[in-house]
């Protein structure tokens, strides 16, 4: 497994200010980076949440020096305001939510995120619960399976995927990453030199469907901004556009709303990695951070 650099450190620390104190949750632990940032720049205690049981138990061992400053919960991030509930928590000192695929999941064997190995077609960030990819793709109809990669994955050729995958299928169960990407790339027409490998957007677009990654995210965004006490700061850092417009919209409309909470929205645009972060990690080039703060609370 190559090693784990977290995203935009230096911006989530500055935007979340932890050197206040406070009780700050990570809605998206991961391996436990950017805790460990929060933890060593000042944050009184973390609240750690992911829905990756292989995940939470390697941050636990990585942030065992921390004690009781952290505490690790295996919670979709979308369950938050349960998480917090169950805890007496009604405000917090500031959350992060980065909304990426880990690299734990992408270099693990067997996790089937890449194509870049020829793995089981999983794609599940929770092991533990629902439909893995390959199950997906063999009970979805033609159509399904076309808007799905047409509307997650922005690929303009989601047709003749979707047919090429409904055609194998017949043949065989698809069933590992090396077989899908086969069947993408020979249904995209070749266009000579290709920036991305084709199976890109699809590899994407099925992801976010196994995972339901944009199913809820305003509702957890909204739910966020609410436990925010005053001079608290949400963070969300997305990697693709239809989760950054989905930030970008709810940000908006919370500023504009001002009830039962004021907010500002700290990014005009959005904060992305400098060229020597994306040179050290070239995994962080999509990444986009936004921030928003509770400028006031109802009286």
């Amino acid at each position: 497994m190559s090693v784990h650099e977290p995203v935009l450190t230096r911006e989530v620390v500055d935007y979340l200010a932890p050197g206040r104190g406070g009780v700050f949750v990570d809605c998206t632990l991961g391996l436990g980076g950017h805790t460990r940032a929060l933890l060593d720049a000042g944050a009184s205690r973390v609240i750690g949440l992911d829905r990756d049981r292989e995940a939470l138990a390697l941050a636990r061992e990585a942030l065992s020096a921390y004690g009781d400053r952290v505490e690790f919960v295996h919670a979709d991030y979308r369950t938050l305001d349960g998480v917090l509930a169950g805890r007496g928590l009604d405000t917090i000192a500031g959350a992060l939510a980065d909304l990426g695929v880990s690299s734990l999941q992408f270099d693990s064997e067997g996790r089937g995120f890449s194509f870049r190995r020829d793995d089981p077609l999983d794609m599940r960030m929770d092991r533990s619960a629902g439909p893995t990819a390959a199950d997906l793709i063999a009970s979805a109809s033609e159509s399904e399976i076309a808007d799905a990669i047409f509307e997650l994955g922005e690929e303009r050729y989601s047709r003749r995927i979707a047919r090429a995958i409904v055609t194998a299928r017949r043949e065989s169960r698809i069933a590992t990453t090396g077989q899908l990407a086969a069947i993408v790339r020979r249904a995209i027409p070749s266009r000579g030199h290709q920036r991305i490998d084709p199976a890109t957007r699809t590899f994407q677009a099925l992801r976010i469907w196994v995972n339901r990654e944009l199913e809820g995210l305003d509702a957890f965004l909204r739910a966020a901004a609410l436990r925010l006490g005053e001079g608290a700061r949400l963070v969300v850092i997305s990697f693709h556009s239809l989760e950054d417009r989905i930030v970008k919209h709810v940000f908006r409309g919370l500023q504009q709303e001002g009830e039962p909470r004021r907010w500002a929205v700290l990014t005009k645009r959005p904060v992305v990695p400098d060229d020597d972060e994306v040179a050290r990690n070239p995994r962080s080039r999509s990444a986009k951070l936004r921030a928003l703060e509770c400028v006031a609370q109802a009286s």
